[in-house]
């Protein structure tokens, strides 16, 4: 049995937009995606909840007002367990399959040493997914029917608001656990703007995010413990035009982690996104730096 019989690119992510898109923004949730086949739950030893401690839970959702706001948002129905769009096409831990890698795969990456690589061993803290070794097709079969397209689309959606803009920004949605604290200050993060220290987005765009959320009484840490994955770095060419920041929201604003169900907040947090975002947008074009003459 295929993975295609789990998935296909039509039902493994959805792009929702509106009629015409107005901002030069495109929005990306690939984490939050919560659709278990059966039959992965069958390879899996971890119960229904368990395998979810990977999960993004509901970022979809808190971004959702973005698309009536003029900007694209693709989110990922596959779960992170399942595969994680946010590493290297071929970041897979030999001792996951009963055949031999081959050898253009990236078996020692950090992400892969801990058990998070394209094809992740681990979810949450440590517990292991399988129950057995996986046939290398399994990954093959995940990367190129649902991670190649993915990134496919994601790279046209930036190519045409680039074309169509001047300029493009993907702001990278993602959820952290409540526990995260930050160093001797014991700060507990409200959100983590990631922008690959300085890398991935101007010092302006940056800059702006951060203020914009903290003076809407948000707590916010900079790169600091997440400044962003294979995505943000992947994608975030500042001199290029097109510019990448992470989102990090704590889970405890708006979920029980444990139950996994969304707290009375909710909807009051998805509200301070959308005027977040819509603000976000607006932004002067002097926070992109310089931009680009002509589209490439």
């Amino acid at each position: 049995m295929s993975v295609s019989e789990d998935f296909s690119p039509s039902r493994a992510f959805a792009v929702s937009r509106a009629a015409e898109q107005r901002v030069p923004f495109v929005f990306n949730s690939p984490h939050s995606g919560r659709h278990y086949p059966a039959r992965f739950l069958e390879m899996s030893r971890l119960d229904p909840i368990a395998i979810r401690r990977s999960e993004d839970c509901y970022v979809d959702e808190l971004f959702s007002s973005v698309t009536a706001l003029g900007a694209p948002l693709l989110s990922a129905h596959f779960p992170r367990a399942y595969l994680d769009v946010n590493r290297e096409p071929w970041e897979l831990d030999p001792r996951m399959f009963s055949d031999p890698l081959p050898s253009f795969a990236n078996t020692r990456s950090p992400r892969v040493a801990g058990g998070l690589g394209t094809v992740p061993r681990l979810v949450g803290e440590g517990a292991e997914i399988y129950a057995h070794r996986l046939p290398l097709s399994e990954a093959t079969d995940r990367i190129e029917r649902i991670y190649q397209p993915y990134h496919a689309t994601l790279k046209q959606l930036l190519s045409e608001t680039r074309n169509a803009f001047g300029y493009a920004v993907l702001v990278d949605c993602h959820s952290m656990p409540a526990g995260i604290r930050l160093g001797d200050s014991g700060m507990r993060p409200d959100f983590i703007i990631g922008d690959r220290f300085g890398s991935s987005a101007s010092r302006t765009l940056s800059e702006a995010t951060i203020q914009l959320l903290a003076d809407r009484g948000f707590s916010v840490a900079h790169n600091r413990p997440y400044a962003g994955g294979y995505i943000t770095e992947h994608y975030g060419r500042p001199a290029r035009g097109v510019h990448a920041i992470q989102i990090e929201i704590n889970r405890g604003l708006y979920m029980d982690e444990q139950t996994l169900q969304k707290l009375a907040g909710f909807d009051a947090l998805a509200v301070e996104i959308a005027s977040f975002a819509a603000d976000l947008m607006a932004l002067p074009d002097y926070c992109f730096g310089d931009l680009p003459l002509a589209a490439e």
